[in-house]
């Protein structure tokens, strides 16, 4: 008969097995490097494992499992459970949401960026358009709004926008088209590149993504007030695998949203808060453009955009306006509560 030792050394192993087996590990699809625009990846996973004792864990992968625009369609197929991207980059694939990108919507902060995302991403028109890829929207990735960093002699008249050569995405690269601008989207990942050789003139990027990519140690100036939009970037999960996760895992992901947000936000304060320091260090140049030209952008740039898009949007079949209703609705509130 095997010895007691032995019977309990069997038990042991059996319960290692056991919790193994039932251990739950999610794959998840970013980019670039670890920055401010993925802080909140890093603290909903911390929150997951924390609150399921480390039976629910992500592993984040930089690059290491799907290119910047091809995380959707990893999602589609299972090839991990949680990716993070961007509507420009695929428009097509993701038409609901574009209407958070059209430029000059008048978000004013990053809270309010939550606000309409989260409020959009609710609508059950993004859940269909992304049930098609087998994804589920989770929470956004909120950005500032864009400006541009570029080189030679700084541009802040609207005039000088013409034939630029400008790393635009979505509605932020219609809106400098409309001024004349040329706009190519270039992933994040190549901006840099496309600048030192020549390929871009400017960058348009939330002032994270400068830092990140290494755009503004090409910058010879910034534009500090432009303010012509952001772009949208969700964090999505599979719909399989978020439906395979046990009742109190679904709970643990769902509950930490809200925390990892916040987080976020705080952490990009503290940027933004560091943004005056960095350009004086890197000797680049911050541009204030006139109100009168600041007019200009938004009367070529803004209504006409967003009537396009709204056209556009409901000849392809989509509650066009009733998505862009929602936005404007949610930004009052989102300022009356304030």
């Amino acid at each position: 008969m095997p010895s007691m030792t032995a019977k309990l050394l069997t038990t042991a192993i059996a319960m290692t097995f056991a919790t193994e087996a039932l251990a739950t590990e999610w794959n998840v699809s970013v980019w670039g490097k670890r920055r401010a625009f993925t802080e909140h990846i890093h603290k909903l996973a911390e929150l997951v494992e924390e609150k399921t004792d480390g039976a629910f864990t992500m592993n984040i992968s930089y690059g290491g499992l799907s290119n910047n625009r091809e995380n959707l369609d990893g999602i589609s197929i299972g090839a991990f459970e949680m990716a993070q991207f961007c509507a420009g980059y695929h428009p097509d694939k993701n038409r609901a949401i574009t209407v958070l990108e059209l430029p000059f919507l008048g978000v004013a902060n990053l809270e309010e960026e939550v606000a309409v995302s989260h409020a959009v991403y609710d609508h059950p028109a993004v859940a269909e358009e992304m049930a098609q890829w087998n994804a589920k929207m989770l929470m956004t990735s909120p950005m500032p709004q864009y400006n541009i960093v570029g080189t030679g002699d700084a541009r802040d008249e609207l005039s000088e926008f013409d034939g630029m050569r400008v790393r635009a995405t979505g509605g932020l690269g219609r809106a400098f088209e409309a001024v004349g601008g040329v706009p190519t989207s270039v992933t994040a990942t190549e901006a840099y590149q496309a600048m030192e050789s020549g390929v871009v003139d400017t960058v348009a990027f939330a002032q994270h993504a400068h830092l990140s990519f290494g755009t503004i140690n090409q910058a010879d100036w910034w534009t500090a007030n432009l303010n012509p939009g952001t772009v949208n970037c969700p964090v999505v999960v599979n719909i399989d695998a978020y439906e395979m996760l046990s009742d109190a895992e679904r709970t643990a992901l769902d509950e930490s949203v809200d925390e990892a947000i916040a987080h976020y936000l705080t952490n990009y304060a503290e940027l933004l808060e560091r943004w005056d320091s960095v350009l004086a260090e890197k000797g680049v140049q911050k541009v204030e453009i006139s109100e009168d030209e600041l007019a200009k952008f938004r009367e070529v740039a803004g209504k006409p955009i967003h009537d396009a898009w709204l056209e556009e949007m409901a000849a392809q079949g989509m509650p066009a306006q009733e998505l862009y209703d929602l936005v404007m609705g949610t930004l009052e509130k989102a300022r009356m509560s304030n």
